[in-house]
């Protein structure tokens, strides 16, 4: 490898130290640091043979991250993975719909939120907590459903 060659690499292996990174992120990273597209492409066929660099894993990890620690809806840990510069095939891959991860995290965001809305009046609560889980990446479908499910638990408790 030449010496530039050698920078870019260097680069990017420092860039992977801080986070993993898709290869459209580390292509995009080192082309705006100004490395040729020569270097660009012997340094990301260097990180994918060796192992540095894999989509599907990073895929399988934002996914992970987007949904248990960020608690995304799944419109919202797709839109979280493109972000990454992720492919559609490999996020459509990682990310599969299940009602029941969608329901329990809906809840525990519900919960999470419901203290700072009880200082509102009715109407304008639901639909701040609406807009909420609207931006987080849930369906209005599924917000419904966690809205009308939580409210008739919150009668039962009070009768």
């Amino acid at each position: 490898m030449t010496g530039s060659a050698d920078k870019a690499r260097n680069y990017a292996l420092l860039l992977l130290g801080y986070r993993g990174r898709s290869e459209k992120e580390l292509r995009d990273r080192l082309k705006r640091k100004g490395f040729c597209e020569e270097d660009i492409e012997k340094t990301v066929a260097w990180m994918i043979n060796a192992g540095f660099i894999n989509d599907r894993s990073l895929a399988d990890e934002l996914k992970r991250q987007a949904l248990s620690n960020k608690l995304l809806g799944f419109s919202g840990a797709r839109r979280f993975m493109q972000q990454r510069g992720l492919a559609r095939d490999t996020i459509d891959e990682a990310l599969e719909y299940d009602e029941d991860t969608e329901f329990r995290n809906i809840r525990r965001l519900i919960e999470k939120k419901a203290k700072s809305l009880e200082k509102y009046p009715e109407p304008k609560r639901t639909k701040n907590l609406t807009d909420f889980l609207l931006r987080r990446g849930y369906s209005m479908n599924v917000i419904r459903k966690a809205i009308k499910n939580k409210f008739s638990i919150d009668e039962e408790m009070e009768a």
